[in-house]
């Protein structure tokens, strides 16, 4: 029976650049929809950039340029990387659309109709200088606990207590510094309470299949027991200035809030695919995906920390606005690299990009992530010296090794054409055929670490065919022409096999198989099926080469940031720095004691000079930095320098400051920086460059 999917992944922000992280959502989703095309069945994948709230809008002024630039360009960079991991979308659109506009308008007022939307006062942290209300991860101050300073107002990273940001000690906004307000304005609420919902919601979270069994488990952990829910309302609007949808009625003054017209941008993607289709002469019936009765499905693939707005708040706001609820709701877990967390000091923060430039094969990852993921919410671990070895085992020594060994042979001794095979005369291609449904069946349960095993021991057998009947050596004996032919066109017709049941995460690869067997696009059906006799293959070209460890060594290199910190450090950097110190004095407790003063001759050898800032610029995929282009009277110099937080890069430009100008260049990731530029802080927030007084001019030395 043919099934109608219409799949999705979460949508990117459209604030940073896709990384590896990102990539295990969109290949374990893409490597699904591939192999349910192959089994005929009607499947549209679609995705789209999320691009509305506070992070997008200060980032574009920011950078001096609107939020609807910022986002078609970074559209654009989303798009690019994508399709280098060959993720094939049907539509990858934008949440800044008219048709996400209207479904969420519409969502609201049925909710609104339903008696599901709530208006009252709450205070909030205003920022008295950008005259903006700040969200929570704004508003910085000293954790209450620990009393460690510029910690974030929802939890402390040194010492991992939690709070409320009204308990942070001296709190200020991360926009402009400034000392926030409290105060108070109109809030737009979804009843999540209500008894409606949470009948819904449990009905929906325990019944049936919807959620893995642990995702079930946690929703109903956070349901809490029958009669003593544990929902609270959920606040789904925010205040002017916002870039996202005005709320319908309120004179452009409310905002939806980013997690309202996120999910809802699903529908407008699709939306926006049946329009495409329909100018193409290809009708489909929308309604059918997105109203309660039609015999289709909807899948959603997500990460885990998401999980709480996918099976609460967006099931019960579809259930209540008379739209269909979701099918499945299929969460992952976290990537890993090395067993630890990404890390940009360590180069495993790697985005997608980067992994690109580097001339990887996409492919490589894309395997490697399949051969860990499964149906669960677990974490999957790159482990790079274990991705070398795999690759190269599996894809090179196992899978394509079959078809350099016999692919020759056909083509220089019999012009390219096979003899007939079957599994009748051949048991071993009678066995990798019997394997179809079971592995189908693993692709379906998203279990592809198991399918692949199962792949890879089938390959195991084929190679075991070609080495036992050893075609090198019936080449060179007279008489065995037919055997050669025969041996040669089994292990190619083995390969074909193995070739469909890698397609869903080799599509490239399998491409390639195609045009060199001279097939058309292989279907799941196809392995029920050989090449006939007499059928003619094209001359072979080599499908993949093997993970060099010096690739990996670089790309590593290529995603370390290092920069040495600069006078201005964080608090959290001032607190690293110390734990290396504290390493330091322990693990080097003979070194005698430094003379706590430095010499005329020390400072002397610190050349300081005027400099005046002539470019400034954001640096792309940094947290922190700034390049600056500075003259210094002779010469312009480049500097990277981590002050993103406090200056606007406009702001700089002809400004005068100090370097110094003879520190040893240091290569990163970005280019290199020449030099340091000096800048004050203390204990409480702020970075402050240094500015020499009026007179003075690029290239003066400061003594």
């Amino acid at each position: 029976m043919m099934r109608q999917i219409l799949v999705t992944s979460a949508l990117p922000y459209a604030n940073g650049s896709i990384h590896l992280g990102h990539l295990v959502e969109y290949i374990q989703t893409d490597i699904w929809v591939r192999f349910q095309k192959m089994q005929g069945h009607d499947v549209y994948y679609v995705c789209a950039d999320d691009t509305h709230g506070t992070p997008v809008m200060l980032r574009a002024d920011a950078e001096g340029i609107s939020p609807c630039d910022l986002i078609e360009r970074v559209h654009g960079e989303h798009t690019r990387d994508f399709a280098g991991f060959h993720v094939a979308f049907d539509n990858y659109y934008t949440t800044d659309s008219p048709e996400n506009r209207a479904f969420c308008e519409d969502i609201y007022l049925r909710l609104d109709a339903s008696n599901l939307i709530d208006r009252r006062s709450v205070e909030q942290f205003y920022d008295p200088v950008k005259q903006m209300f700040l969200p929570d991860r704004y508003i910085k101050g000293e954790c209450p606990k620990c009393h460690s300073k510029d910690q974030y107002s929802d939890s402390c990273e040194v010492c991992g207590s939690t709070y409320t940001p009204t308990d942070l000690i001296e709190p200020y906004s991360s926009v402009s510094g400034a000392k926030p307000e409290r105060k108070a304005s109109e809030h737009h609420f979804f009843r999540l309470s209500d008894e409606r919902c949470e009948a819904f919601l449990r009905s929906f979270t325990q019944s049936g299949e919807r959620l893995q069994p642990e995702a079930a488990n946690k929703m109903k952990e956070w349901l809490g027991e029958e009669g003593e829910s544990t929902l609270s309302d959920w606040d789904i609007s925010r205040d002017a200035p916002y870039f996202g949808f005005a709320i319908p009625g309120t004179d452009g003054q409310k905002f939806f809030y980013v997690w309202l017209d996120a999910p809802v941008g699903y529908f407008g993607s699709f939306a926006n695919y049946v329009e495409q289709q329909k100018a193409a002469g290809n009708a489909i019936d929308q309604d059918s995906f997105l109203r309660p009765g039609g015999n289709t499905e909807l899948v959603h693939f997500i990460g885990k920390d998401i999980l709480y707005f996918h099976a609460l708040f967006w099931p019960a706001m579809l259930e209540f606005a008379g739209y269909r609820t979701p099918t499945k709701v299929f969460a992952h877990g976290f990537l890993t690299v090395d067993g630890q967390k990404m890390s940009k000091s360590r180069g495993t923060f790697i985005t997608a990009e980067s992994y690109l430039q580097q001339a990887m094969n996409p492919e490589w990852l894309r395997y490697y992530y399949a051969a860990k993921l499964n149906s669960t919410m677990e974490d999957i671990d790159l482990n790079l010296d274990d991705f070398i070895a795999r690759v190269n085992s599996d894809l090179v020594g196992k899978y394509v090794n079959i078809a350099s060994r016999c692919a020759g042979f056909i083509i220089k001794r019999f012009d390219g054409h096979l003899a007939a095979a079957t599994a009748k005369d051949n048991p071993v291609i009678g066995d990798l055929q019997a394997q179809a449904d079971a592995i189908g069946a693993l692709y379906d349960a998203r279990e592809y670490g198991k399918a692949l095993r199962e792949v890879m021991l089938l390959a195991d057998k084929a190679n075991a065919f070609v080495d036992a009947n050893k075609p090198w050596e019936l080449a060179r004996e007279e008489g065995q022409e037919d055997k050669l032919q025969q041996v040669c066109s089994d292990g190619l017709n083995m390969f074909r096999l193995l070739t469909i049941y890698l397609k869903p995460v080799l599509p490239v690869v399998a491409e390639n198989v195609e045009k060199f067997l001279g097939i058309s696009s292989l279907t799941w059906a196809d392995t029920q099926s050989l090449l006939p006799g007499g059928h003619r293959i094209n001359k072979y070209k080599h499908l993949m080469t093997r993970v060099d460890r010096k690739q990996i060594d670089a790309l590593v290199a290529a995603n370390t940031e290092s920069l040495e910190p600069t006078p201005q450090s964080h608090s959290r950097q001032r607190h690293a720095q110390h734990q290396e110190n504290v390493v330091e004095k322990n693990t080097q407790e003979s070194k005698p004691e430094e003379e706590p003063f430095i010499t005329i001759d020390d400072f002397a050898k610190v050349e300081l000079r005027v400099a005046k800032i002539v470019g400034a610029q954001h640096v792309e995929g940094a947290d922190k930095l700034l390049k600056l282009t500075l003259d210094i009277g002779s010469e312009t110099r480049q500097v990277f320098a981590g002050i993103k937080s406090a200056y606007d890069p406009e702001a700089l430009k002809g400004r005068l400051t100090v370097m110094v100008a003879n520190l040893k260049p240091r290569k990163m990731r970005f280019g290199e920086s020449q030099g340091m530029v000096l800048a004050a802080s203390g204990d409480g927030p702020g970075i402050f460059l240094l500015s020499p007084d009026d007179g003075a001019q690029p290239g003066m030395e400061v003594r």
